[in-house]
């Protein structure tokens, strides 16, 4: 089975797994589409997805940005592309054993980890972003965005707890800022089941910028919109992957 010919009409699953994707984290929410459709079995083991310009157009996203997922899944191992008459790009027959089934209450915990961390984090930006920072603090931000975007891949993760915890820390709350060191372990932990994405880091990067920005310019909503933009990007992987 190839997945739906061109003119065939998808069933209901494939048609509620390969829906238009919302605007803000085109990428990775791409990548979760993909992965609902492996992890759900709408598209198995050996077959082959829809093709590169019907997908695109029912993700709602550019062929681009399509063909960057699919470039991250196929050097995570979960994808493989053929040329030729009968060519396309096929789920590969045996998966990555890093990608775990998921276990008895794991849906649940991961969504309380997300919940969680968006309610701290979105509140921590907001927080910080009205204050007004002394220039030890405005310094300290800047230092530890500057880290995370210049971060290779080996230590991306930890320079991005860092400057989250900057953030908290710039609320002056001791409080709030060991509430967000406390769900940035469980949220690590559960980012070290699934592949570091380069597409994904640098949006990343991108979103720190303007959570930054909008600190420093003391503006409190912006702060918050792009802190939970932010979250919903990595939670869309997590979700992907692990869900």
């Amino acid at each position: 089975m190839t997945g739906p010919r061109q003119g065939d009409r998808p069933s209901t699953a494939d048609a509620a797994v390969f829906r238009p994707v919302r605007a803000g984290n085109t990428f990775e929410e791409t990548v979760e589409r993909l992965m609902q459709a492996i992890r759900l079995g709408v598209a198995e083991p050996g077959e082959r997805l829809p093709a590169e310009r019907e997908l695109a157009t029912r993700l709602g996203v550019s062929r681009v940005t399509l063909r960057e997922a699919i470039r991250s899944l196929q050097q995570a191992g979960y994808v493989e592309s053929r040329r030729g008459r009968y060519g396309g790009t096929f789920v590969n027959d045996v998966l990555p054993a890093s990608s775990p089934e998921p276990e008895p209450g794991g849906g649940a915990e991961l969504a309380d980890a997300i919940t969680l961390r968006r309610a701290l984090e979105t509140s921590a930006a907001e927080i910080a972003a009205g204050r007004s920072l002394g220039p030890d603090e405005r310094r300290n931000l800047r230092a530890r965005l500057a880290e995370a975007s210049a971060a290779d891949l080996g230590e991306y993760r930890r320079k991005d707890s860092r400057l989250h915890l900057a953030v908290a820390e710039v609320t002056g709350s001791p409080s709030l800022t060991a509430a967000v060191a406390d769900v940035r372990m469980r949220v690590n932990e559960l980012l070290e089941s699934i592949p570091l994405l380069e597409p994904n880091l640098a949006h990343s990067n991108e979103q720190h910028e303007r959570i930054v920005t909008s600190i420093l310019d003391g503006d409190p909503a912006a702060a918050r919109v792009a802190m939970a933009e932010h979250l919903e990007g990595t939670a869309s992987l997590l979700r992907g992957f692990l869900a």
